[in-house]
């Protein structure tokens, strides 16, 4: 069997290991039945359009379905391709083992009742499938499946109704699912026009998974796009691995993960490790590796759709909205602004056309209403949208479709002819709740325009592109120089298991990490001398590395002034602070206090599943209630960092807030690159960081708190 070895990474099934699986030129039928209503009767039906041999086995008949019935797949002359087992759980392991003696290039495998009962038993039944295929090398997929589909070929290997979907007629979308139902769920797509190439599902995967799946669409020139649904992997690095492989072969992957629990965080001390849950660990890594993530089932095939037909990246970052209804191009514009979707002003070329063909109750700007006069000037909409079009302001334009008419219908050569002579997508936003009316089928037939059933789906998919277009160009991560890791290095070595406030800025400042001046007082009078050095008003801090969280231990002190507050302010910190049992305090920070500001949290750790990853949110004290909070892989390049901040919900805040200045994005860009490079430079060392918080005022960027944990045991 040929494999890829990815980077030294679990390996992945090569396109030619699984072709004789995948895309069979013959298929044996285990079990199959003449009884109406059995899964291999069903099989044999949906095998009607199959161009190659299809074989029968069944011992207790001569002939199914008009076919020669063979009594074990060995009686087969020439053998077959494709093995599909259609037996109860009972018979399956033995007919895998004589479908690996007579030579098949792979198995499928419907019987449920495995691994996904629990049962000691079940779970070593479905290990000795996967024992068998790592020991001939003979691909399984199952069990627990609901089979896969070609429709280039019209190969239907499922026991689920025929759908009678025609080939593709050009690139079409791959569907992979680990939910069987689901991903044949999605195949009815078809129905109303979407071109589908396959529909593969994985169910319990004992051996061939969802990333062998992806990997093999990658390079299947069918397939122009990928829709994925899963739940999860128990090796996340493979299906990582094979989205770098759909994204080079220039193949758009959209995935959407069910099972979206962060248990994986349960163990954290940080707030970072609370926030950076398992979900989002899965989403930055696919982000990063090119992959498009939605939060929705529904999103799934509209936004493979669009990535399907329109180019790799937008021309421009605005859009351009052409209506004929003034309440639709302010819905546009809401969902624009939700999803940061720049909606700019058209140049004086295009403003000089709309002004001509609008009444002066229409909107000759962005979004531009032509109005319901387009009825008694038919060409008005198409002057308007070849000037918008024409206009080096937008990548891409949407059109609200009010009304499901024979005219929607006749208005759909046009916006093709549009989308292909500007290089730019042409989005239909569908608003008629007569969903499959007229128009809508057209749409979504045409190679060159997509439709969104969702307006907010729409601007969603808008801003995705932008943000897989940069994924996809990121630059050089930022790394420290080989003295500032070498130092840090000896530090962490020397430290113990977590790493108080003034150890853990000391080491982040050598990365690059703007951190508050401070003095550690081991008395009242060194409080109070310190206080008066740094300028009278001043925060005081317990320093101690078993005290991670200080507000919610009442171990700080804020806006102490005076030389008698600030002795009675040590005082009370420290008996509050011997009244935290076990806890080791080195004495009380005192640092000047920081003039107010936004309140960000930065921070990393290393994910059990992905390794290095970084986090950046909005927050301070109520950082957990907001969750306010984006994740990458670590190390990150500048332009990365900057993405991520823009991925923020509350990113509006950096522009200015209440009279605040707005906030140096490249600096705190930089900030968040010198956190990459360390918890990449220490993965071995440094389980999880945290900066809580980095406030953004007139003074700039400065962390006035921070924590450090290592790998291994904890206090």
């Amino acid at each position: 069997m040929t494999r890829a070895a990815p980077r030294g990474r679990d390996e992945l099934y090569a396109h030619a290991a699984l072709s004789r699986l995948l895309a069979p030129r013959s298929i044996a039928v285990l079990g199959a039945s003449p009884r109406p209503g059995a899964f291999g009767d069903r099989v044999l039906a949906n095998l009607a359009r199959y161009g190659g041999a299809v074989h029968p086995v069944n011992a207790k008949y001569a002939e199914i379905r008009g076919l020669p019935c063979h009594a074990s797949i060995a009686a087969i002359p020439g053998g077959a391709d494709c093995a599909v087992i259609v037996t109860a759980r009972e018979a399956v392991e033995p007919l895998a083992r004589e479908a690996v003696a007579a030579g098949v290039g792979g198995i499928v495998i419907f019987a449920s009742g495995y691994a996904e009962t629990g049962r000691p038993e079940r779970v070593a039944e479905q290990e000795r499938l996967a024992a068998l295929a790592r020991a001939s090398g003979v691909p399984i997929i199952g069990p627990n499946c609901i089979g896969i589909t070609d429709y280039a070929l019209g190969m239907r290997i499922t026991f689920m109704p025929d759908a009678a979907i025609a080939p593709p007629s050009g690139r079409a979308i791959g569907v992979v699912s680990q939910s069987g139902a689901l991903g044949f769920a999605l195949e009815q797509a078809a129905e109303h026009g979407v071109a589908i190439s396959h529909v593969l599902t994985s169910g319990n995967s004992c051996d061939v998974d969802m990333a062998d799946l992806v990997a093999y669409l990658a390079a299947d020139p069918a397939c122009g796009a990928m829709a994925l649904l899963f739940e999860g992997m128990a090796r996340p690095a493979r299906l990582v691995f094979a989205a770098r492989l759909a994204a080079a072969a220039g193949k758009p992957l959209v995935v959407c993960k069910i099972a979206t629990g962060a248990a994986g965080a349960q163990a954290a001390m940080s707030h970072t490790g609370t926030l950076a849950g398992t979900d989002a660990a899965w989403r930055a890594a696919l982000a990063r590796a090119g992959a498009v993530v939605v939060d929705d089932f529904e999103a799934l095939v509209e936004t493979a759709s669009f990535f399907l037909k329109a180019p790799a990246a937008p021309v421009a970052p605005g859009v351009a909205v052409i209506c004929t209804s003034g309440g639709a191009g302010i819905m546009a514009a809401d969902k624009a602004e939700r999803h940061a979707v720049p909606l700019p002003q058209p140049r004086q070329e295009a403003i000089a056309v709309l002004a001509a063909r609008i009444p002066e109750y229409g909107a000759a700007r962005n979004p531009c209403d032509v109005t319901a006069m387009v009825l008694n000037d038919p060409e008005s909409l198409g002057a308007c949208a070849h000037a918008l079009a024409a206009d080096p302001a937008y990548g891409a334009l949407v059109l609200p479709s009010v009304y499901a008419s024979p005219m929607a219908a006749a208005r759909v050569p046009f916006y093709a002819s549009l989308a292909r002579q500007y290089g730019k997508p042409v989005c239909i936003a569908w608003l008629p709740e007569w969903l499959e009316g007229p128009g809508a089928k057209e749409v979504e037939r045409d190679p060159d325009v997509v439709l969104f059933r969702s307006m907010d789906r729409c601007f969603a998919t808008m801003a995705a592109w932008r943000r897989r277009a940069a994924a996809l160009a990121p630059g050089e991560a930022v790394a420290a120089s080989p003295a500032v890791r070498e130092a840090a290095s000896l530090a962490l070595a020397a430290a113990g298991p977590v790493l108080a406030e003034r150890e853990a800025k000391t080491l982040l400042a050598s990365y690059g990490v703007p951190v508050v001046e401070e003095v550690l007082a081991t008395s009242e009078a060194a409080a109070v001398a310190a206080a008066a050095r740094l300028g009278g008003t001043v925060a005081m801090k317990i320093e101690s590395p078993d005290i991670p969280h200080k507000t919610e231990a009442g171990v700080i002190r804020l806006g102490v002034a005076g030389e008698a507050a600030v002795r009675a302010a040590y005082a009370e910190l420290m008996q509050v602070a011997s009244g935290l049992a076990g806890a080791r305090i080195a004495g009380v920070l005192v640092q000047p206090m920081v003039r107010p500001g936004i309140e960000i949290i930065l921070g990393a750790r290393v994910d059990a599943m992905f390794g290095p990853m970084v986090a950046a949110g909005l927050g301070g004290t109520f950082v957990e209630l907001l969750r306010d909070t984006v994740l990458a892989p670590a190390p990150l390049a500048h332009a990365e960092a900057r993405n991520m901040l823009a991925g923020l919900k509350g990113a509006a805040i950096f522009r200015g807030f209440r009279g605040l200045p707005p906030v140096d994005l490249d600096r705190l860009a930089a900030i968040l690159c010198g956190l990459g490079a360390f918890i990449a430079d220490h993965a071995h060392i440094v389980t999880e960081l945290d900066i809580n918080p980095l406030i953004a005022n007139r003074d700039g960027l400065v962390a006035v708190d921070a924590l450090i944990v290592k790998v291994g045991p904890r206090p």
